[in-house]
Order: C-alpha cells, then structure tokens, then sequence
C-alpha cells in the first residue's frame, strides 16, 4: 500500500529526517548544540534550493519580455523603514505565560500554552519583528541599520532607476531573489518559518485601471506554477484573504495554500497593493515615483501587484509533496518523486563494480553528461543499494556501467519512478535523456 504525503501523519518527521540523514538541511552550529530557527543546507539542499530558484527566476524573468530583476542591499536606513510602514506596524503580539514564562505569538496558541498548558498569560503587547544593527563604528541614531524584513521595499525604492535604464513601460515587473530577517517569536514547523529565509518576489507596476485583471492573472499564474512542477492539485488550494484581515497596504490578498502535515497554511501571497508602496516612498524622499504616458499625456502613480514566495518554504513544500513510500521486490522503497527540473541530481552514474575498466568507461559516461545535467557518482555498496539510496534522494535516472558495456557499449537506464530498466548506446545517451525530460 503506497503513503502518500495528503494520508501520513508522520510525514513531517520523516522529510525532517531524510534532510538531515541525506545532506539536505543540517541544524546551523549543531557541534555548539545548534541556534534555534536556523539552519544550513547541505550539498544537496543547496542543489535543490538552487533549481528552487531557477525554476521561479526562469518562469518570471527568462521567459517573459515585461520582468527585469535587481538584487538589492539587505541593509537599509530608518528612513525606508518608517515610509513602508514597518517600523510602526510590522509588529506581532507578543504574551508572556506567567507559569513557565515561556514567550509566545498570541494569535498562534489558541489561548493555552504549547510547553506546560497554562492558560495565564500577560496582557499582549506589540513586538516589532525587524532586525536592528548599527551601521559603521559610531553608535547612535545616525548610524542605526535595520536587515530587511522583506525584498519588496529595494525594488519600490529603485523604481525609478529601473524605469530611466530598461525602458519599460506599465505593465511591467521588477523581480528578485534574496535573504530577508524577520525576528519571529515561535519559528516553527522545520524550515517553514525562522528568522533567516531567502524570499522570491516580483513587484508588476500597473495602470490603476488594469489593477484587477492583472491581479487575477498573477493569482491563477503562480497556483498552475507548483502544479507544473509537481505539486498535485489535492494538496493547493487559493484562499482570498476577507476584507477585514488585509494588511494596511492590501487592495486584495490571496494566497496559494498547501496541505502541509499540520493542515492548510500559506506556500504563497499574492497582493494587489494599490498604489500604496510608491506613493509612501515618494512623499517620504520627495522623489516623484510616477510614470508619464507620452502616448495619451498621462500622468500616474503605478499599483503594484506582488506574488511573494519564499524560497526555502516552497523547497519543503515539494520535499513533503515529493515523499512517498511503496513496494519493490517485497521491500518498502522510500522515494523522492520530485520533478527531474527541481532534484539534486538528475542523473547518477554507477559503475556496477570498481574494476579499473568500468570507473575508466563510467568516467567518460559522466564527462559526457555533467554539462547537461547535475550527475552524481556513486560506486559503493550494491546496486541495488545504490538504486535505493538515489530514490530516496529524488534522482530520477540511474546508469549503470556493467561488463556488457565493454561489449557492446550500451549502459542501462533505470527510470526512478517505474524502476524500468531500458537498455542503450552510450552515443544515443544523451538524446535520449532529453527526450526522456522533454528538452527535444
């Protein structure tokens, strides 16, 4: 009987495990007894984060004539701070349990206490979730910094720069990829939310009028985006945001949701914010932020819609998505079936045994593919044990170099879904891997 992610209850333990047992995510300063809500991804988390990111950056960058990107500073000064609202309002409520005086998120606990199941607490007071430092080797005000909570505010602050050197006109969008801080007061859930997480987030400035159809497109867009890379449709969901939970800036809000082990939560956001972000940074600067249409003499003030995912946070999405266990041979098989776009590896290369003539021809088979494709190789244990360890990492195809290659030079190709072994030339390899991922 085959698990899969929408019926395992132990599902989250699981992925926790098998990230850290196979190199995926590591607890950050774990020989120091680790730093809570951080962690390190290892050699194939940063793999998969990387084609996390590819993925996004290729879908809304690469392919499209109307998004341009920017990496900007993750430090900023109090002034672009206090315009976008965040030095005010960017709070939490925080509350205090007055038995084991642990801290905690108010609207996360549902009025008892998750460490000792008290249900006396303080009264809630405002916590700012920003990251405050100081800039240069003078203290005081002058040289306070803050981290960015958000990739959002260096792309309104460079709209203007942007708009003068690519000449684009609305509707067009400004993307980018980075690491934003949020000093959370319960970080929970594995890698799903902690204080250090890398954000993709593109910014669509628009003509007012246009507003809600292009809020309308970016919503269905990036829900049919996990589809194409795997998600099923059981497990996303749209929810739009009511009226009265929209953030100060929101014309309109939904999110793309994931049934995650612990039920129904946000993968991503996707925002009509008006004319909010430009208007607030323009008043505070004396900047105008404005476009002027030589066409029909038209002057405004752009809305912005924003789909902002995170990162790390849709990289555990499609670990949970990917995890299944089944059956081969009379043995359970645990198997990562993750899209071959987004796996650490999309290819190994095993030698069936380390004789000198098989490493030699299994090199060659590997030079030959590692422009193309992200290959690992692999030449201890048994094969089968081989095979098994690359299924639990996701590798959709295994070559196996065997004595048969001196002969005849052909390697087997095993498929990791359906484990079907096909027999082929090592010079038609490489067509057939592209045929097989659909690249030709």
């Amino acid at each position: 009987m085959e698990s899969t992610p929408a019926t395992d209850p132990n599902l989250l333990d699981k992925v926790t495990n098998l990230a850290k047992r196979r190199g995926f995510i590591f607890p950050s300063a774990e020989i120091y007894g680790g730093f809570r809500s951080t962690y390190d991804y290892g050699p194939l988390g940063v793999n998969m984060l990387r084609n996390v990111k590819q993925a996004w950056w290729r879908t809304m960058v690469q392919m499209r004539s109307d998004i341009v990107g920017l990496d900007a500073a993750i430090l900023g000064p109090p002034a672009v701070w206090a315009a976008s609202g965040h030095l005010e309002t960017f709070t939490d409520p925080l509350v205090d349990c007055r038995k084991c005086k642990e801290r905690w998120r108010e609207d996360k606990i549902n009025g008892v206490c998750p460490n000792c199941g008290s249900t006396e607490f303080t009264e809630p007071r405002a916590f700012n979730l920003m990251f405050k430092t100081q800039a240069g080797p003078v203290e005081g005000e002058g040289a306070t910094a803050y981290l960015r909570p958000e990739t959002a505010q260096g792309m309104f602050t460079n709209f203007a720069n942007v708009l003068a050197t690519v000449r684009k006109k609305p509707p067009f969008g400004i993307a980018q990829i980075g690491k934003s801080f949020r000093n959370e007061i319960t970080p929970q859930n594995f890698v799903f939310r902690t204080r250090e997480f890398e954000q993709m987030e593109m910014e669509f400035f628009v003509p007012p009028a246009e507003a809600d159809e292009w809020y309308q497109y970016w919503v269905q867009a990036r829900y049919d985006w996990y589809l194409d890379f795997g998600i099923s449709r059981e497990l996303l969901r749209l929810h739009e945001h009511a009226k009265e939970d929209l953030s100060h800036y929101s014309r309109g809000t939904t999110d793309v949701e994931f049934a995650y082990p612990w039920g129904w939560d946000e993968l991503e956001g996707i925002a009509n914010r008006g004319d909010y972000d430009l208007t607030q940074h323009s008043n505070a600067s004396g900047v105008k932020l404005e476009y002027f249409d030589q066409a029909t003499s038209e002057r405004y003030t752009p809305y912005v819609i924003e789909p902002a995912a995170g990162a790390t946070r849709a990289m555990m999405a499609f670990l949970l998505a990917a995890y299944h266990e089944d059956e081969v041979d009379g043995e359970v098989r645990t198997v990562l079936r993750l899209d071959w776009r987004l796996a650490p590896y999309q290819i190994a290369v095993l030698p069936l045994s380390k004789k000198p003539e098989l490493e030699g021809v299994s090199k060659e088979v590997l030079a030959k593919l590692q422009a193309n494709f992200m290959c690992d190789y692999d030449v201890t244990q048994s094969i089968g044990r081989r095979y098994r360890r690359q299924d639990e990492v996701g590798t959709p195809f295994c070559i196996t170099v065997d004595f048969d290659t001196l002969e005849d030079h052909s390697v087997t190709v095993r498929d990791r879904d359906t484990t079907e072994q096909t027999r082929v030339k090592i010079d038609d390899l490489l067509r057939e891997l592209h045929s097989r991922t659909g690249q030709i």
